[in-house]
């Protein structure tokens, strides 16, 4: 799978492809990140709930401070791995029925010092290509994301340039214009 259409919630039950799915709702109040958290966790759990047959009620999204969200599904810790972003005025659940999975998206801008994060942040191959492409904001933007959802896979904090990040990356088909995303999951379903 290279792409994942993302779907605008509330709306139809989300049909899974390989396990994966992900919603995008409009955040109610783009100043308020607590309000929105609790909105776009709010539909997830109504999302996962369709896609289960199961009641919203019965599912718990739970977390702790340095740690990824986790699935409880009656009280039992499931294997269905959960990931947020957020952006003005909306945000994204991103859900993998088989394990961990990790979710960015970003508004396409031009970044002023974007070179100097790039080389620090992106690592040195992504720092050469964005030198000579010819739409460099969506370009810088498609890798940051990519990065970011790497590293949330492997709930890691953003840190300078290391090593890629095994498993596999896979972009995101967004219903809102100037956003870019990606999702990225482990080794077993790509």
């Amino acid at each position: 799978m290279k792409s994942l259409a993302v779907q605008r919630w509330p709306g139809p039950t989300p049909t899974p492809q390989d396990g994966l799915f992900a919603i995008l709702v409009a955040t109610n109040n783009a100043t308020q990140r607590d309000a929105a958290r609790r909105q776009i966790r709010l539909a997830a759990r109504e999302a996962l709930a369709a896609v289960l047959r199961m009641a919203a009620a019965d599912i718990t999204i739970a977390s702790a401070p340095g740690t990824p969200p986790h699935i409880l599904l009656a009280g039992v810790e499931s294997r269905i791995g959960i990931s947020f972003s957020h952006e003005d005025g909306c945000a994204l659940a991103a859900i993998n029925l088989h394990g961990p999975i990790g979710a960015d998206i970003m508004r396409v801008e031009d970044i002023p010092d974007w070179r100097a994060v790039a080389r620090d942040y992106l690592g040195p191959a992504v720092a050469a290509a964005l030198q000579n492409t010819t739409n460099r904001p969506l370009a810088f933007t498609q890798a940051w994301t990519q990065r970011e959802a790497a590293l949330k896979c492997h709930a890691q904090q953003l840190s300078e340039w290391q090593a890629e990040l095994p498993g596999a990356t896979i972009s995101l088909i967004l219903p809102a214009p100037n956003l870019a995303g990606h999702i990225h999951i482990g080794d077993k379903i790509a």
